[in-house]
């Protein structure tokens, strides 16, 4: 017993004394830009757009002091993938674990990177993350370490997709009666830069109507070309921070390995093309096999909606070949948008690596969420279980802790919905109630959500819905079409060795059964990634372990009844 106790603590000092801590100065405001080669405002992130990347490795502290300079806007930056374990209060979701920060002030956030993976961070206030508040949080292994995947070198894309309406006039949109939809976006974005009129693969008519690009020194839409040697093996990071659309990578004349998802390695598999939805990340191992005096198209097109915007291409230049040559074949074609099975057959390619940690057999308690369209007043709504939420104005972090009655409704939201509800078809009785209310669990108890799709408010159109899940990964355990069946369709999940993954897909008239453990004391939200959706109500919470949360900073609750709670305790 004592010399396992000094291997432990001989460990742990070794650990601590390798991390360091990262940190930055950042400072939001709008600038006038050119993602896809049409004039816009973005947000940046100290004059970056998109912001810059957290280079970091696992164990390493981060401390951003993030300055509002937005003049009318308030502002928070979620870090997504990071656990937050120790931390809630910095996982920045506005109105769920801290108040927006007001245009002139500036907030700190503080956490610890607890393992190596590929996440990102935007912003989760308003629709920000629509305009173009993101980057790259890239945690290598931890100092010491040794990374089980062997690469000669290393590449990252931030896919994102891009609107010429400006964002305040989008969220108007969604919340006018009746509702004026936001679109499809104009251009798909691979590290901020997209083209809007023009094309990269104008010189073959089957492809594109559009006229070949041509960019000066300096031109902000100018694709970032990956230059790579021949016969080497590497590994390129693949984020997506889309508001809306579903994508699909492909690099022409090139197998993709995958290997990491969501911060979580994976049994490996090789596939041509590889599909992401908003929320995700993967890490793909590519070797450069191909006729080295050639370069090739990286393409990225819409899936999962009837695409109305062009493909993103960039370049992979074998260095052996001239940068500016374009390729001698069409770029791939992306795979048809509604080919909903073939989705399906990817994401069930996905097993966790081994060595992972398999999931609990059984669930303690269970959540089946009906995810519909519905009205309130003649106001288009997203609800789950008959309720479209609406954050309060004082934080549900600061009304846990500080035990604030009047914070929220305390009512739980319904654990499950009538089953004789029909999901085929448009909803029979569409209106629906905003609440506020949240599931409340006991500390490291396993918890099962089946999300649950359904018909949308007219016609016979089911969407899809990427579901994420802050402070914690879950066992993505199944899926299933049609009506998930309780007491006969927990007999097709796999408990032998699901994916651990912070976001999950919701398929078109399906279900999706996800397993987790209450083991990060906090509030947390669970909300669909797709912008306008949570825009409009398509979202939950969870608390866990409330008599365990920590001490929070004072600035992160400075707003509604917390405010003056605060200000009163600081008299006495």
């Amino acid at each position: 017993m004592g010399v396992w106790w000094i291997v432990v603590v001989v460990a742990i000092l070794a650990h601590t004394a390798s991390a360091a801590v990262r940190e930055y100065d950042w400072e939001v405001e709008y600038k006038y830009w050119w993602p896809d080669c049409k004039e816009g405002a973005v947000m940046t992130v100290n004059g970056q757009f998109p912001g810059p990347t957290i280079q970091a490795v696992a164990g390493d502290t981060i401390v951003v002091h993030l300055t509002n300079k937005l003049i009318t806007e308030g502002l928070v930056i979620h870090w997504h993938g990071i656990r937050q374990l120790g931390s809630p209060w910095a996982d920045g979701a506005a109105g769920v674990t801290q108040c927006a920060i007001n245009p002139g002030e500036t907030f700190t956030y503080n956490f610890t990177l607890e393992k190596p993976g590929t996440h990102f961070y935007h912003g989760h206030y308003g629709m920000q993350r629509s305009a173009g508040l993101y980057g790259s949080l890239i945690v290598d292994v931890a100092k010491g370490q040794k990374e089980r995947l062997r690469y000669d070198g290393e590449f990252n894309l931030l896919l994102s997709d891009w609107w010429h309406e400006p964002i305040p006039s989008q969220e108007l949109g969604l919340s006018s009666k009746p509702m004026r939809w936001i679109g499809e976006a104009q251009s798909i974005l691979i590290n901020g830069r997209g083209q809007f009129n023009c094309s990269l693969a104008a010189q073959f008519s089957n492809s594109t109507s559009l006229p070949m690009c041509t960019f000066k020194e300096g031109d902000q839409c100018a694709p970032q070309k990956l230059h790579v040697e021949p016969n080497k093996t590497y590994r390129i990071r693949l984020s997506s921070t889309t508001a809306l659309a579903s994508l699909n990578l492909a690099v022409q004349g090139h197998k993709l390995v995958v290997v990491e998802a969501d911060g979580n390695y994976v049994t490996p598999f090789t596939t041509d093309d590889i599909d992401i939805y908003s929320g995700e990340s993967y890490s793909v191992l590519l070797t450069t096999d191909q006729d080295p005096s050639q370069n090739y198209y990286i393409s990225v097109g819409v899936r999962g909606r009837k695409p109305n915007t062009t493909q993103a291409l960039t370049i992979l230049n074998y260095v052996t070949a001239p940068a500016s040559k374009l390729p001698s074949s069409p770029p791939p074609v992306t795979p048809r948008w509604d080919d909903f099975e073939r989705s399906k057959n990817f994401s069930k390619k996905i097993f966790s690596a081994m060595g992972s940690p398999p999931p609990p057999k059984k669930y303690r308690k269970r959540l089946i969420l009906l995810n519909t369209q519905n009205l309130i007043d003649g106001y288009t709504k997203w609800a789950i279980n008959n309720v479209s939420l609406m954050t309060p104005a004082t934080p549900y972090l600061g009304s846990v802790k500080y035990n604030l009655k009047l914070g929220f409704n305390r009512k739980s939201p319904p654990k499950s919905y009538r089953f004789d509800y029909d999901i085929m078809n448009p909803p029979p009785f569409p209106n629906t109630t905003t609440g506020n209310g949240i599931y409340v669990f006991p500390f490291n108890v396993t918890v099962d959500v089946i999300l649950q799709n359904s018909n949308v408010l007219k016609g016979v159109v089911s969407e899809i819905h990427p579901w994420h899940l802050h402070g914690h990964d879950f066992w993505v355990l199944g899926y299933g079409d049609g009506k998930f069946k309780p007491g006969v369709d927990e007999k097709s999940y796999n408990l032998k060795n699901p994916p651990l993954r912070n976001t999950a897909i919701l398929y078109p008239y399906g279900w999706t059964a996800l397993r987790f453990v209450t083991d990060n004391p906090g509030v947390w939200f669970f909300h669909c990634h797709i912008e306008p959706h949570l825009h409009m109500g398509m979202g939950v919470v969870f608390a866990e372990g409330l008599n365990r949360i920590g001490k929070i900073p004072d600035e992160a609750l400075g707003c509604g009844l917390t405010k003056k709670f605060l200000m009163n305790r600081h008299r006495r």
